[in-house]
């Protein structure tokens, strides 16, 4: 059997043996919008609610449109359009993008472009958030877990923040989108490490897919509400990367919507666990480096044996990334059993614990191997086993694991996530 996965901009082809049970599992399908274009006026103009996003800003007022970073997937060519438009009443210099870095590196020039256009980044002013300089930031209150938020201060100055980005399943925020824009989008370091602390990642209900009851998403949400007023331009895409759905409007109740959405499409209950499960990290751009392909591997370990192997195609482009927290945990221990002791001895002076948390959780039930342009000693350096011939990998692991083998494979990695009944 020959499968295609998402590797970068391309499919990457992998053989299953024939005779070997397999089950392949993808999102469920649903077309792309016939006009997106249309479909996102019709919803700023309609919003869930909300008044109509063109009469909720006055002429003398300004707006700031926060947007992912390069990590995400956003087609902007389809959601800016109709959103200036909306907008059109206002003078250019009343509007300000800002870049939803979180604690990421800032886009380069060259990527800001690749995001938003060369138009709309040569007409508007883009700021970028810098979650380690505290001067950017402004305290805006406590939410219920005591997390003090602080926000970049210069988003807050505006008389309406729009929060715009994509939904799917999260592994740990349960679905992306929704207030996540702001907090970790447009936070301090500080806010970000409170929320992503090891006590809610250890939380039951911080997985994927849960959002009630999860504290990190709860967190999460409160977050944003201290910035209000607030407008959610949120959506959802196909594995094309085609606009099938639109939420607008207040923050909660669009979000939920869709959530509501997205988890009809995205989750898939399966009966058994598997011995071998072969992942993509979705393909550009959530593939840029080893960091972001943590949530491939973290969607495989739901429905993996204890002992099993987990196989990860991701094309690594931007590195681990290199000179990244992330990195330099990785590199403090000489083997993958002492990641979680490191980070929970160390962790009120880390900076970001959180990829190496669920790295080391998948670590512990099976093994990981990656497949990616990266050159293998660097992957080493991760604590995941480097694949030159993935055919010949899986074979191995065929043999190993015997004539009752059981595979899954999720051609669109995190799109899908499959969990047991």
């Amino acid at each position: 059997m020959q499968i295609e996965l998402a590797y970068g901009k391309e499919r990457l082809k992998v053989k299953v043996p024939d005779d070997v049970h397999t089950e392949v599992v993808e999102p469920r399908y649903v077309k792309g919008l016939p006009d997106p274009l249309l479909a996102v006026k019709e919803a700023l103009d309609h919003p869930i609610n909300h008044p109509s996003l063109s009469g909720s800003v006055r002429e003398v007022q300004k707006a700031a449109i926060i947007f992912s970073d390069i990590t995400r997937a956003t087609p902007y060519h389809m959601i800016l359009p109709p959103l200036l438009q909306a907008l059109g009443h206002l003078p250019d210099d009343h509007i300000t993008f800002f870049c939803a870095n979180g604690t990421h590196r800032p886009a380069t020039p060259e990527e800001l472009i690749t995001i938003l256009g060369g138009e709309v980044t040569e007409r508007f002013r883009i700021v970028q958030n810098n979650a380690s300089d505290s001067s950017q930031q402004k305290f805006v209150g406590l939410t219920t877990s005591g997390n003090r938020i602080l926000l970049n201060k210069e988003v807050l100055e505006y008389d309406l923040r729009i929060l715009t980005g994509f939904i799917e399943p999260h592994f740990f925020a349960g679905f992306s989108g929704g207030g996540k824009a702001l907090m970790p989008g447009m936070a301090s370091l500080e806010t970000v490490r409170n929320n992503h602390a090891i006590r809610n990642l250890d939380h039951p209900n911080t997985r994927w897919g849960h959002t009630s009851g999860n504290p990190l998403w709860e967190d999460v949400m409160e977050a944003a509400e201290l910035a209000a007023p607030l407008f959610l331009l949120n959506i959802t895409l196909n594995r094309d990367k085609e606009i099938t759905g639109v939420f607008a409007g207040e923050l909660r109740e669009a979000h939920a919507r869709g959530c509501a959405f997205a988890k009809k499409t995205a989750m898939a209950p399966l009966s058994e666990a598997f011995d071998i499960v072969i992942t993509s990290n979705s393909g550009y751009p959530l593939d840029l480096n080893v960091y972001q392909s943590v949530k491939g591997m973290s969607a495989a370990e739901r429905v993996v044996k204890e002992g099993g192997s987990i196989i990860l195609v991701a094309e690594c482009w931007d590195g681990i990334p290199d000179g990244s927290d992330y990195e330099t945990i990785l590199k403090s221990v000489d083997k993958v059993e002492t990641l979680m002791e490191f980070i929970l001895e160390h962790e009120a002076e880390l900076q970001d614990t959180w990829q190496v948390y669920f790295q080391a959780m998948v670590q512990k039930k099976a093994d990981v191997f990656l497949f990616s342009k990266l050159d293998p000693e660097t992957v080493k350096s991760t604590h995941l086993e480097p694949v030159s011939k993935i055919n010949g990998l899986i074979l191995e692991l065929v043999e190993k694991y015997g004539p009752d083998t059981r595979i899954c494979v999720l051609p669109e990695g995190p799109h899908t996530i499959p969990y047991l009944i």
